[in-house]
């Protein structure tokens, strides 16, 4: 997508431009966060492409979410974002998604303040029938430390797996082993940096460690 201009009769903010590729750019992203769900925990370099979206809208996130949205998948953004016409713009003009205010009605969530993000039990668990129409949460801003915050088991890791992230809320963590122990319900979990993504797909087994 090229971006847009204002015209001299409305004075409207230029529309931040999509991927340059975006064939090839979006394939990447594919791939990056596919790589990430395979393997939980571990971190996927992530190309943005150059994106400059509207604040709090990320680069990363962004990436994702011309990668992933599209005219069938319903998105729920955070506060910060939802009052932002600019993001709900360039979200629907790159890529059609429509844009819910219900949570559990979302295929995708979208979270630009992880620290003050609504409970994982507000987005849709899916059902036992259709586990695979639960939502998937991006949480950016993420900052992956050295000290792991909690322990990994399941598929896609070979024994035990330490992550550690954030900012996220104090009770995060918690939610996750209540969400995952869920499992085939459940959300998916998609933790957005600056360069870098990590996922943990609802069928990871998590253990909080001790402080």
């Amino acid at each position: 997508m090229t971006t847009a201009t204002a015209t001299p009769s409305t004075g409207a903010t230029p529309l931040a431009a999509g991927f340059r590729d975006p064939v090839h750019e979006a394939q990447g992203v594919f791939r990056a966060v596919m790589n990430a769900m395979a393997r939980p925990g571990t971190r996927q370099a992530l190309q943005t492409g150059g994106l400059t979206p509207p604040a709090p809208l990320s680069p990363a996130t962004a990436a994702i979410a011309l990668t992933l949205f599209d005219y069938d998948t319903p998105i729920w953004l955070d506060r910060p974002l939802m009052t932002s016409e600019a993001v709900k713009s360039f979200l629907r003009f790159h890529t059609g998604c429509p844009i819910t205010g219900e949570p559990v009605e979302a295929a995708f969530a979208l979270v630009s303040d992880p620290l003050h993000m609504i409970p994982l039990a507000s987005f849709n668990q899916g059902s036992a029938e259709y586990p695979d129409r639960s939502t998937t949460v991006i949480l950016s801003g993420q900052e992956f430390g050295r000290k792991p915050s909690v322990m990994l088991a399941g598929p896609g890791i070979k024994e035990t797996e330490g992550f550690a992230t954030g900012p996220v809320p104090p009770v995060f963590w918690d939610q996750v082993v209540a969400n995952n122990r869920q499992f085939p319900r459940g959300v998916d979990l998609v933790f957005a940096g600056e360069t870098k993504i990590a996922a943990l797909p609802r069928s990871t087994r998590i253990q909080t460690t001790e402080v």
